[in-house]
């Protein structure tokens, strides 16, 4: 590096002196009692001392625990919704009886809400409908027919509310619109519940004529409706301009609707309230043409009044993903719409006038209506909820003349690329391919319906999660709705068609009309009103994928410091650049993230470092990147956007990028396109480099000077701005630094926004610091269009011509690939890595993602958040950006004494002495192994040559020496900067509470069977049963042995039942105490679930939050297959947790199901910390868990994407905190326990922890340690050397492990725990819980954060409620004299049936005696959910799985909740007449479910849906018939079910490992994705199925074998028998014709089946049924033909 310039190194330097760094020990941890009574009573205070005396808070200063966008931190919500309309029948105006059918339907949705912290008052029910001009009869006049209507909510008190009215008055005046008068609104406040009463506005009517100067109005009087929604928006301004607001609880104005064509009541009740407090309701001259209605639950115990739905046009079930990346957007179009080609303000934007005809339409189209605070409400602000964002820029659309349909359409679009069902509308496609331009998707989960006053409809988003059934009926009624059957007078003749909404699609009733138009008639009839494909094809450029160039930028010297400059290590190519460019995958790791917080490390970090993904869990669901990629895409745009309020052909003038990860190949081909001929593009590059010598001081001006030149270019005309830290050669390498990337990126991005430019151009990112797939999610995140990471290239090309990568390549060990493969594999890996990462927040689309800040930030503070992250959540404070900039030259090989060779960081795996320091290493489970007497030499293999089999005696010295090295090691975690600090003196140790009794509320992480040994896993589940904590089973299920207890013990600690197993004692259970349902379902059956003490929905993992769990292909054995009911060898990858827990609610109904099936359990839901996790845990705790337990973001995994591991989730610290506050100021702490779990190790850990709120404790890493776990961190690779995390017999035998190992751990840790309560001077450990204001910030800690002074605790904990004398939170609120794991909670009203069905006299006899038949019958309707789940619990606690040789029949007529037959087994059948809706046969284990239509039904079954979505999830066995259609996900896991239906939605069969799915008529796409074993069936009259198969994995081919042919028709003919189905009878009686019409789709598991291929000398039966009434299975042996006998054994 001759010649190079730089700065003197303490300059830069931000490492402290050693002696600082190296300072010893935490005060809390000095075991010198007199010294620690001295320190206690130097820092003691009253016992009654608030919180802040703890952390105490700078003037000025307030808690930030729950800062951030309202939707995010405060509240969320989902909800029951849908709509009637009628407008055939009755007279001009409607009828009542539509009215009445949705208050009748909105009751029935009460199951989907929730009600506040009283228990009585909803969190939200409503209703909008057509103006009731009948009831309004004296507000209208023969000159005014239909007056402007205002639903407005006001203040309580008389003379607030009066001043208000004036203003209302004054408004409408000066605007024109004639005051005709008030109304008060008639209520029965005595039918609210107390919250709701205390929080109750005064509810009235105001009623206006339009302006005589719109006489030039429309016939549909748009005109009008344009100035009552500017009018609207006048109002708030002009009540603030009049002081006229008040800082308490009587502060509420809100106007629900101010229209000439609806209007909304709504509040905070419950369904059956609404009509009883509206009095409005039952007046039968209340009539309407269609009504929509909503029922909300929020995660929120005081919702608030104007938080009800539906909003002014929407009522939304969902939440939007993206909402922070949607607000900055609209902020920045809006600020643009005002704008001329000049970037000139358009002088026809005259905001002042809210009357005149085309003064309004300019307004809505052409002026910036967000930033005008004197004239109108800003449109959006993220005080507001989502539905209210959403709400608002829908309305406004709609307002710009686009018509409502065409609005939803751009807002939130389908997955139209490769969709078979608009193969024949293109025009749908070109629709899409040009508002996708113009505007990103609101996207995430979302039922949305809507209306204008004009039409009325419904919309699914692109994912189709959410359940969406519609019926229409002979007069013309169209019912939509949530659930089915919610109309329960419903006449089933009289209606026509029945089906439902998939993914993306839209339904649409013209009110004027009357005419219902499906997904195809309205969006083709909107489509067409634009030549869009041509605009696109005339405009719009695109930037195909192109081979990389081989030329290298570099020689290997400067590359090499260049790489080190941005932070590059040895193991950023070693194990990301070699997985990336050798296979194409990003790199697969295993345990969880043990390194420093980035802001805590004494090495330095890339900024990306500094930044946590955020991911969906509980109130909206992650997607499925691997298997339902379908519905996502990374395509991007450049260029100026135009505005999406006036839509024209310069619209299509954008450059299309179909990566958003450009190579210097494609970068030529954008620069192409600046020549007029190519459309004229203007481009730009600025550099981000700046001289070195400037010091740390010149980030700033850098960084100033940057936004300057960019907004100065873009004024003048850039659109494709460029920016760059591409330094030419070595000098200026040399000379120069850098602005780190994500830095730059993020201060122009926000600079744009402010200055309304943001739309005019697109920005690339030209970096040399992006390589892993976190750098472009964060890059992209903050603003880019796109990156071209040309040193990631540069150094796939360096690594390609290298002699060990030819030598790998030359032995087989890497793929042969040409140097433009490599980087083209570089790209597959980061592109699939961004759609992990977008998905696991519930994203579909990179364009919504781009400028979303979809991440919490850890360690930045204020003032670097201010200038390029606004809107990012920082709690801790942390770096400037000085800071920054000199971590930035720390990482120059010069500084880093690297002598100009890359250096290995080891932020990933440990560097012994070099490295970043881990926790979790070698060293220290040498000294733990040493404390608790393990020899990891002493294992299987030589046990019984050693006293008590090896296991030597626990050694106190030894554990203090352990103990000691957590306390002097470096600093890791948030915890290490905290220090106690006690109100009381210390007492003795024998005062405190016994270790037996901590030890209690130990736990074992969810470790699975699969991913540990058998002898790891039985072995903790032992040993922690033994000191009477909980054990989990993780997921993957447990052999039915493990229920029994341990009692063939001989003296030397051997069972015959367990023989791997040493040093057990008679007694001993391997049973786990906690049994997981996952997302996956392996071995979730009737018998697993009633065994379980606790039942743990995995809702999220530590180590990979938002993403399914995975067991690699080698440590799937015979046996772990057989647990699984899987393929042995064939990798299992779980789905994220979308399936039924995408929503709150639907978490409700996991809980309800779990609940039922094993009353006697406690169902307890795994989040993972991140910001919002605490209204996310009361949404929880109001769906009726028991238990809620916080992961850290550093848990551990057994095989995970690395990116997971170090970027997604954040410490428990805050989460455990924010969810013990939020759940304590919304009444809700006292109805769950709160378990922690994440890098726990010490007793220190569990004191903070406690003091946090948790009660319960989980051990994860460490307690594999204590029972051998060397970290060799292989558990991915099956080769672990202790065999404590692998499948092979060989390993499994060096088990060294005990279960008195593990005890002796439990032990140490409790009586530390001891001997800090004892410090502190507390006898009872429950008497720490929840107490915070025992922390505090220790300042001896805080100084050895080597990087910057700027970590701040105060701010985040000062958040945690004062509970030192209000300890009522730690007893059960429905028995204040219990614990609260003594009480669990009981399913309430929706159990009814289902109570009453188990509770059948002649049913507990059979199941009793194990003998015998008994029948019966039910009326069902959806309220009754789960039913026969109880029954399947009580025959499975009697017999198991296989056991029941009786036979119950129960037959139902009706409309069946969700979960209708969830775990049915052997024996038990249910058959329904009628109709179903999600989740039928989730779990079903046995037995038989039937069901039919009504039989009085007037529509043709087999057209219409008969169930709704993801029915068999998790299947395990038993025979599903129905006689119509199902929905999304059919079969959905299913690993041993046989199933017929009529047609199924997206996703059929997908992550199926067994069984055998036949489906009669049409299917969606995506059929057969992640599907491993099982058989399907697919009936193709068209010839369409090809294109609706996912053929990554499974094949599929016309019935080849005689075999194949036998089972398909055998299952046929029972299905008629079964379901007397037309299709199948059609079918079955052209047989000869008809059967080649099948398609049978088999994975490479099934591919040597008989069924699927000619095969000789085989011997096996055929397969035609799950289970005969015998519970043996029904076989046909090969070549057979059904006899008689046979046919009715299989038939019953």
């Amino acid at each position: 590096m001759a010649g190079a310039i730089v700065a003197p190194p303490l300059v830069w330097s931000f490492v402290q002196p050693k002696s600082i760094s190296s300072h010893t020990g935490h005060s809390s941890k000095i075991t010198n009692p007199a010294f620690l009574n001295t320190y206690i009573s130097k820092g003691s205070h009253d016992v009654s001392s608030k919180l802040q005396m703890a952390f105490k808070l700078e003037e000025g200063e307030t808690s930030n625990m729950f800062d951030g966008p309202r939707a995010l931190v405060k509240e969320r919500d989902a909800c029951g919704v849908g709509f009637i309309a009628n407008t055939k029948s009755g007279e001009e105006f409607g009828t009542h009886k539509v009215l009445q059918q949705g208050l009748v339907a909105l009751d029935c949705m009460e199951h989907r809400g929730a009600c506040g912290g009283d228990g009585i008052s909803g969190d939200g029910a409503g209703i909008m409908t057509e103006i009731p001009w009948k009831l309004f009869s004296e507000y209208r006049s023969e000159s005014c027919p239909k007056p402007g209507v205002g639903m407005i909510f006001l203040p309580r008190d008389e003379g607030r509310r009066d001043a208000v009215k004036k203003v209302i008055e004054s408004v409408c005046k000066s605007n024109e619109l004639e005051f005709i008068g008030w109304r008060e609104v008639p209520v029965d406040k005595d039918v609210l519940g107390p919250m709701a009463r205390d929080a109750a506005p005064s509810m009235w009517q105001f009623f206006v004529k339009a302006p005589k100067r719109l006489d030039n109005d429309d016939e549909s009087r748009d005109g009008f409706e344009r100035t009552l929604y500017l009018v609207r928006r006048r109002f708030e301004v002009e009540r603030k301009l009049r002081g006229l607001e008040w800082n308490d609880d009587d502060n509420e104005v809100y106007v629900a609707s101010f229209s000439s064509r609806t209007i909304v009541y709504k509040g905070m009740v419950q369904s059956c309230v609404l009509p009883k407090f509206y009095k409005d309701l039952s007046n039968t001259d209340y009539t309407t043409r269609f009504v929509i209605y909503h029922r909300r639950f929020s995660t929120n115990t005081s919702p608030r009044w104007p938080l009800a739905q539906p909003m002014r046009v929407v009522g939304h079930n969902g939440e939007i993903n993206t909402l922070l990346g949607n607000v900055n957007w609209i902020k920045a179009r809006e600020a643009s719409k005002s704008l001329t080609e000049g970037n000139q303000i358009d002088p026809n934007c005259d905001v002042q006038d809210l009357v005149d005809y085309d003064s309004t339409e300019n307004i809505v189209t052409m002026c910036n209506t967000q930033d005008i605070p004197a004239v109108l409400e800003p449109l959006i602000d993220l005080n507001r909820s989502d539905s209210a964002n959403l709400d608002a820029v829908f309305e406004l659309m709609c307002q710009s003349r686009h018509r409502a349909p065409c609005a939803l359409m751009a807002l939130v679009p389908t997955a139209y690329n490769n969709e078979p069902s608009l193969a024949d509308n293109p025009e749908i496609v070109d629709f899409y391919k040009f508002h996708g331009g113009l505007l990103e998707a609101w996207d995430g989960p979302a039922l949305l319906v809507f209306s204008d006053g004009k039409s009325i409809g419904a919309s699914l988003d692109r994912n189709g999660l959410r359940p969406a059934r519609y019926s229409i009926t002979k007069d013309g009624s169209v019912y939509m709705m949530s659930e089915t059957g919610v109309i329960p007078d419903m006449d089933e003749a009289e209606i026509v068609e029945k089906g439902r909404l998939g993914p993306g699609q839209m339904i649409n009733v013209d009110l004027q009309t009357g005419e219902f138009k499906d997904n195809i008639k309205i969006k083709s009839e909107i489509a067409s009103r634009h030549p869009y494909g041509e605009w696109i094809s005339n405009q719009r450029q695109d930037v195909k994928k192109l081979d990389a160039s081989s030329e290298r930028l570099y020689d290997d010297k400067t590359t090499t410091f260049a790489q080190a400059t941005f932070g590059w290590s040895l193991e950023d190519i070693g194990m990301q650049i070699q997985d990336m460019a050798g296979s194409a995958k990003e790199t697969t790791y295993s345990m969880g993230d043990d390194a420093p917080q980035a802001v805590l490390s004494e090495r330095p970090h890339t900024m990306y470092n500094y930044f946590k993904q955020r991911f969906a869990q509980v109130t909206n669901p992650p997607i499925d990147p691997l298997r339902e990629g379908v519905v996502m895409s990374l395509g991007m745009t450049l260029g100026k956007k135009e505005s999406i309020y006036k839509v024209s052909e310069k619209g299509a003038r954008l450059i299309h990028l179909e990566s958003p990860i450009l190579n210097s190949e494609e970068m030529k081909q954008v620069k192409v396109f600046e020549d007029e001929s190519k459309g004229g593009f203007k481009q730009q590059t600025l550099s981000t480099r700046y001289d070195i010598d400037q010091g740390p001081p010149g980030i700033k001006a850098a960084l100033q000077k940057l936004c300057d030149d960019a907004v100065e270019q873009v004024r003048a005309g850039t659109e494709v701005l460029i920016l760059s830290d591409l330094a030419k050669d070595q000098s200026a390498l040399d000379n120069t630094t850098y602005i780190p990337p994500l830095l730059a990126i993020g201060a122009v991005h926000h600079r744009l926004i402010e200055e309304g430019l943001r739309m005019n151009a697109g920005i690339i990112v030209e970096t040399g610091a992006a390589w892993s797939t976190h750098h472009f999610a964060c890059l992209v995140g903050y603003g880019a269009n796109a990156v071209h990471p040309y040193m990631a290239l540069e150094t796939v090309k360096q690594w390609h011509s290298s002699d060990k990568t030819k030598k790998q390549m030359d032995s087989g060990k890497l793929k042969k690939a040409n140097v433009q493969e490599a980087q083209e594999n570089y790209r597959s890996a980061v592109e699939a890595g961004m759609l992990k990462i977008l998905s696991k927040m519930g994203i579909s689309l990179l364009t919504s993602y781009s400028g979303a800040q979809i991440f919490e930030a850890i360690g930045l503070g204020e003032e670097v958040i201010d200038t390029s992250f606004k809107g990012t959540t920082s709690r801790i404070g942390g770096m400037n950006l000085e800071e920054i900039a000199s971590e930035t030259v720390m990482m120059r090989p010069e500084m880093a004494a690297a002598k100009m060779k890359l250096i290995n960081n080891g932020y990933y795996k440990p560097v012994p002495k070099m490295g970043e320091y881990h926790v979790n290493s070698s060293d220290l489970a040498k000294l733990l192994h040493d404390a608790i007497g393990l020899d990891k030499k002493i294992n299987q293999l030589n046990r019984d040559e050693h006293e008590n089999d090896g296991v030597k005696a626990a050694n106190v010295a030894n554990y203090e020496i352990f103990k000691k090295s957590m306390e002097t090691a470096p600093l890791a975690n948030i915890r290490d900067l905290l220090d106690f600090e006690s109100d009381r003196p210390s007492i003795p140790i024998t005062d405190v509470e016994s270790v037996e009794d901590i030890m209690k509320r130990f736990c074992t992480g969810a470790m699975s069977l699969g991913a540990l040994s058998r002898e790891a896993h039985e072995t903790l589940a032992i040993a922690v049963n033994r000191v009477g904590g909980k054990s989990n089973s993780g997921e993957g299920g447990e052999d039915i042995i493990r229920g029994k207890p341990i009692n063939d013990v001989d003296e030397n600690g051997r069972s015959e039942t367990f023989p791997h197993l040493a040093g057990l004692k008679n007694g001993d259970s391997a049973n786990s105490y906690i049994h997981q349902v996952a997302s996956g379902r392996f071995g979730v059956t009737p018998e697993f679930l009633v065994t379980a003490k606790q039942l743990e929905i995995k809702m999220a993992q530590g180590a990979k939050p938002g993403e399914g769990g995975q067991l690699p292909g080698p440590k799937i054995s015979e046996y772990i297959a057989g647990l699984r009911a899987s393929k042995q060898g064939v990798t299992l990858i779980s789905p994220p947790p979308h399936h039924d827990i995408y929503s709150i609610e639907d978490l409700a109904q996991l809980i309800h199901d779990l609940h039922a099936v094993n009353e006697k359990a406690g169902v307890s839901v795994k989040l993972v910390s991140s910001i919002g996790i605490g209204t996310v845990a009361c949404g929880v705790a109001k769906a009726n868990a028991d238990v809620i337990q916080i992961s850290g973001g550093d848990g551990g995994t057994g095989a995970s994407p690395l990116s997971s591991i170090k970027h997604a989730g954040c410490p428990w610290e805050l989460g455990l905190s924010e969810a013990h506050s939020a759940l304590l100021n919304n009444g809700l702490r006292d109805r769950v326990t709160l378990r922690v779990d994440g890098g726990i190790r010490t007793g220190r850990d569990i004191a903070i922890a406690a003091m946090m709120g948790a009660e319960e404790f989980g051990f994860g890493t460490i307690a594999m340690i204590a029972e051998g776990c060397v970290m060799a961190r292989v558990c991915h690779l099956n080769t672990c050397p202790v065999g404590v995390t692998s499948q092979k017999e060989e390993l499994r035998k060096k088990f060294p492990g005990t279960p008195e190992h593990v005890v002796n751990f439990f032990y140490f840790v409790a009586e530390e725990v001891r001997q800090l309560m004892a410090h502190l001077g507390y006898s009872k450990f429950e008497d720490i819980i929840g107490r915070a204001d025992l922390l505090a910030e220790s300042k001896a800690q805080t100084e050895r954060v080597a990087k910057t002074k700027g970590i701040k605790l105060g701010p985040f904990f000062a958040g945690v409620p004062d509970s030192a004398n209000n300890r009522s939170f730690l007893k059960s609120n429905e028995d204040k004299s219990s614990a609260k794991d003594a009480i669990i909670h009981k399913n309430g009203f929706s159990s009814d049936l289902d109570r009453e069905i188990s509770s059948n006299g002649d049913f507990k006899k059979v199941i009793e005696d194990n003998e015998g038949t008994s029948i019966a019958n039910y009326l069902i309707k959806n309220t009754d959910r789960s039913v026969c789940a109880m029954l399947a619990g009580d025959i499975a606690r009697a017999h198991g799985n296989r056991g029941f040789k009786g036979r119950i029949n129960v037959n139902l007529n009706g409309s069946a909740g969700q979960s209708f037959g969830a775990f049915v087994l052997p024996g038990l059948s249910v058959r329904l007449e009628g109709e179903a809706n999600d989740y039928v046969g989730k779990g079903m284990n046995g037995g038989e479910i039937v069901i039919v239509p009504d039989a009085n039904a007037g529509f043709i079954a087999a057209e219409s849906s008969i169930v709704g979505n993801a029915c068999l999830y998790g299947a395990t066995g038993g025979d599903f018939h129905a006689n119509g259609r199902a929905g999304e996900r059919f079969a959905v896991r299913n690993s041993g079910a046989y199933a017929v239906v009529e047609g199924t939605g997206d996703h059929c069969c997908e992550y199926m490992t067994g069984g055998v799915v036949v489906s009669l008529g049409s299917v969606g796409r995506n059929v057969g994705a992640g599907m491993t074993g099982g058989l399907g069936y697919f009936y193709d009259e068209e010839n369409s199925f090809s294109s609706r198969l996912n053929g990554e994995i499974v094949k599929s081919q016309r019935i080849a074998t005689k075999e194949g042919e036998a089972q398909l028709k055998a299952i046929l003919e029972r299905h008629f028998q079964k379901t007397g189905s037309e299709k199948a009878e059609a079918i079955l009686n052209d047989w000869e014709n008809k059967v080649g019409n099948f398609w049978q789709v088999f994975p490479p598991s099934e591919a040597n089946t008989p069924f699927v291929k000619e095969l000789n000398n085989f011997d096996i039966d055929l397969r035609v049924s799950a289970s005969s009434p015998d519970g043996e299975m029904c076989f046909l042996p090969v070549g057979g033909q059904l006899n008689p006998e046979q046919t009715q054994r299989c038939a019953d």
